[in-house]
């Protein structure tokens, strides 16, 4: 009998060591590789929040030197501050991708402790069975009858059921560990596909910096350093404005009001489901950007999407194409004008090739063309330092910020 006392209380001193096991996962030997890992990435935290306040400065600098008369001068100022922005933002970029490395290793520390963990108490629980599986098996009457002390029989039947309690902790500390693990394999994943969303940014950034030298570059061999040719240039570049506008605003009320006569769209102000209209989602310029390089002829009235020449653009919502400009030259201004229910449209600028035509109709997601925006190439326009899509949603004929209406 003192025997199976002996082997029973062995069972519950396993059993109470894994329990103790599962609270302690992080007292292992891997939590000083963890630890070391945790320090480097609130290093990281830390350049973050210094490029952070680096790229605002910037941004505060060109929003002081946009309040100033437009001259060249204050042009390439502009210029030079937002490069040094993009420069930090790139900085910032590569920051958050070692930051999110850390997170990924550190994370699969963790993982792999929580696995081995698992693995190893999931034996020792099964040896623990074996041995209960051969207890039961006795006959507790014989051995009652055949023991000379009832002290020592209860003793052993009370001790069985310690185990069994504790088996039954076990098992719900052990269920708790790997949701804990999965849990963490999801975070995992996530913080991968950051990685690979930064990557992508890092790579239109670092375009976008380029894109701003050769910008700058132009602008120098155009004026030729002379303010009054810059001037006369300016004039040019709000006078060509004003006339692509004109012509946008007089071809939505031409069509919106064709098509209420005939009533081809829908008389309600029901909401239309708006979409991104390419692949990419990284923003150069905003609504009203506040940075935008010409500013001083006219505020930005929609979002700059950087992406390559030449890159797949669609529908953001169904309607019909007011106008198609299609151009053969790079000062003209190439756009898809649609118009959709509720007063509303939108517009695609700077486009490569158009792929639709007047009074079409068109479905949410329909490709419409392909991306332009590099300086000099037919359809480019006049306002552009790189390959992008300029994107507007006018209600009531009148820009609003498109952000307000994407997913």
């Amino acid at each position: 009998m003192k025997r199976k006392l002996y082997i029973l209380m062995v069972m519950i001193l396993m059993v109470g060591l894994f329990l103790f096991g599962v609270r302690q996962l992080q007292a292992k030997a891997s939590q000083q590789e963890i630890d070391a890992l945790n320090a480097q990435i609130e290093e990281r935290k830390t350049k973050i929040k210094q490029l952070e306040a680096n790229i605002e400065k910037y941004k505060a600098n060109i929003e002081q030197i946009q309040l100033q008369a437009s001259s060249l001068s204050n042009q390439l100022k502009i210029i030079a501050n937002h490069m040094s922005s993009v420069q930090a933002d790139i900085e910032l970029t590569d920051e958050k991708i070692k930051k999110t490395n850390l997170e990924i290793e550190s994370l699969a520390l963790k993982i792999s402790d929580k696995e081995k963990t698992i693995a190893s108490q999931k034996k020792l629980v099964a040896k623990i069975l074996r041995n209960i599986n051969m207890e039961q098996e006795k006959n507790y009457l014989s051995v009652l009858l055949a023991d000379q002390s009832l002290s020592e029989f209860f003793s052993e039947v009370q001790s069985l059921q310690t185990v069994y309690q504790d088996l039954s902790q076990t098992a719900k500390n052990l269920r708790l560990v790997k949701e804990e693990m999965e849990s963490q394999k999801k975070v995992s994943e996530n913080y991968k596909n950051q990685q690979q969303d930064l990557k992508a940014r890092l790579a239109l950034q670092k375009r976008d910096y380029e894109d701003q030298s050769n910008y700058k570059s132009n602008l120098l061999v155009q004026t030729k350093w002379n303010e009054n040719t810059y001037q006369t240039m300016l004039n040019n570049l709000r006078q060509q404005y004003q006339a692509t506008e004109n012509e946008i605003s007089a071809y939505e009320r031409e069509v919106q009001k064709k098509l209420a006569q005939s009533d081809k769209l829908p008389t309600d102000n029901g909401s239309v489901s708006f979409a991104w209209p390419s692949p990419s989602h990284y923003i150069t310029a905003t609504f009203h950007d506040p940075e935008y390089p010409f500013r001083n002829i006219f505020e930005h009235s929609g979002l700059d999407i950087a992406m390559s020449q030449g890159a797949p653009l669609y529908a953001a919502a169904s309607g019909y194409v007011a106008k198609a400009q299609h151009c053969s030259t790079a000062s003209c201004y190439s756009y898809v004008l649609l118009v959709h229910t509720g007063n509303l449209s939108s517009l695609y600028g700077h486009m490569s090739s158009i792929n639709v035509s007047a009074d079409q109709y068109v479905n949410r997601g329909d490709l419409i063309g392909y991306a332009g925006g590099t300086p000099g190439m037919v359809g480019s326009g006049p306002f552009v330092t790189g390959p992008h899509l300029h994107f507007e949603i006018r209600l009531n004929g009148i820009p609003v910020d498109p952000l307000n209406y994407l997913p």
